[in-house]
């Protein structure tokens, strides 16, 4: 008998929505209701344990999300911005929780998950491990604390498939270190060095991306002044970490009223 709220998980091919699967499958406190694919991929109208190459489950891949929300208490998304913002707006119907691990969103994005997150919970993250999270929190005590004789860079690396720089959780730490030094992070990021720049402007909040091989995620934020150097560090090794977060989100948000949250509110940071 399965117990607990019923868990839909987009985007199920892509190494993310396999993670998942498997994290909430493995779970006792809740249980798979659906998955989906985008329309046309070879999974859809297969069951998913087939088409992950096993036994069958009883839950079919669809690609159409309205078939699945309706008997979900949450939605898990990692996936891209048109699709997450689609299942936003469907989840608000629903009135179930929507925890966002999708990066690269636009303003306009942004405005639309804000609009549906006046009818149900909505959980977004650039990052859903805790470490990522306590590093945030130590990046802006740190800032807050240091004056504009550091300089700040976040640097970030990740394998060579991702397709968005910065990484939302390199943005999520620069927001972090604006916010201590109490600026607007538009106002001072720096991501498009390239040939002659001139000297880096006093204040400003670089960022460097890597990309390259399999690197799950390595985040530095370094604050340099002259003879003195301070280097935060977070290094994931496997993203296991990512869907034991945004599962740990799904939960926590089920007795949640309307409204944007973020990991830092899910861990009582």
């Amino acid at each position: 008998m399965t117990s607990g709220p019923g868990i839909v998980i987009t985007g199920a091919s892509g190494r993310m929505g396999r993670m998942l699967i498997e994290t909430v499958q493995a779970s006792d406190k809740c249980h798979l209701v659906g998955v989906t694919e985008r329309e046309g991929h070879d999974w859809i109208g297969q069951d998913l344990g087939a088409a992950l190459g096993g036994a069958a489950i009883g839950v079919p891949v669809v690609s159409d999300t309205i078939e699945v929300v309706k008997d979900a208490q949450a939605i898990i998304d990692f996936t891209s911005p048109a699709a997450t913002v689609a299942h936003a707006e469907l989840a608000a119907q629903a009135r179930a929780v929507h925890v966002i691990g999708t990066t690269g969103m636009e303003d306009a994005d942004l405005a639309r998950i804000a609009a549906a997150a006046r009818h149900a919970p909505i959980i977004r993250a650039g990052n859903m491990s805790l470490g990522v999270n306590l590093l945030t929190k130590l990046t802006r005590m740190v800032a807050e604390a240091l004056d504009e004789d550091f300089d700040i860079e976040v640097v970030e690396a990740h394998h060579r498939h991702k397709v968005d720089a910065p990484s939302g959780t390199a943005l999520m730490l620069g927001e972090a270190a604006a916010q201590g030094r109490g600026v607007s992070l538009a106002d001072v990021k720096d991501s498009g060095r390239d040939g002659i720049t001139g000297a880096r402007k006093p204040g400003d909040i670089g960022f460097t991306a890597i990309r390259g091989g399999d690197v799950v995620g390595e985040h530095d934020v370094v604050f340099a002044a002259d003879g003195e150097r301070i280097v935060l560090r977070h290094l994931a090794t496997d993203r296991v970490i990512f869907a034991r977060g945004a599962l740990k989100a799904a939960l926590w948000g089920q007795d949640k009223g309307p409204g944007q949250y973020d990991m830092m509110d899910v861990l009582g940071l």
